[in-house]
């Protein structure tokens, strides 16, 4: 790899750690192409992504960005999921590390809050975006039925008061 080619990528990595949600960094020793792919395409669906990079390059692009902190995990053999929403890249890691023990989940950064693997699980265990936009969404309906199941409840009422007058009476 060329300096230009280094560069490159330095200016990708910083591009990633700006905009993403959450990084969260594992070991993936010992997966096969076929398990990589897998988890690629799993972030992929879920709307992240995942990004094998070598760490002295990573390490350069950290410098001055919001997620500065994970620069102590990247030893070893890392790989590095993110996603513009906070909680897909947890999500989906947690879920392929308990799958197949051959991913460790090492840690993370949600903006600039540092993240242990305890944390990565906690922000995993969390409502995505999508969720929580659907609950709120119900929320706001809720009331709007139910002033209309009690505006029409006293009309049901009265008609049926009145049918059973309008009975006794014929």
């Amino acid at each position: 790899m060329d300096r230009a080619q280094k560069e490159k990528v330095v200016g990708e990595l910083g591009q990633i750690f700006e905009s993403s949600g959450v990084v969260v960094v594992a070991h993936y020793a010992g997966l096969t192409v076929a398990e990589m792919q897998d988890l690629r395409h799993r972030m992929r669906e879920a709307g992240g992504s995942v990004r094998v990079a070598k760490n002295r390059l990573a390490k350069i692009a950290l410098e001055g960005k919001p997620v500065a902190s994970i620069a102590s995990l990247l030893t070893g053999m890392t790989v590095l999921g993110y996603s513009e929403d906070p909680v897909t890249a947890a999500k989906v890691f947690e879920g392929f590390a308990k799958d197949n023990d051959k991913l460790v989940i090492l840690g993370g950064a949600m903006g600039e809050e540092p993240l242990d693997p305890a944390g990565v699980k906690a922000v995993a265990a969390m409502p995505s975006r999508e969720e929580l936009i659907a609950t709120i969404a119900g929320m706001i309906g809720a009331p709007a039925s139910n002033i209309a199941g009690a505006i029409g409840t006293p009309a049901s009422s009265i008609a049926g008061i009145l049918e059973t007058i309008e009975e006794k009476a014929a």
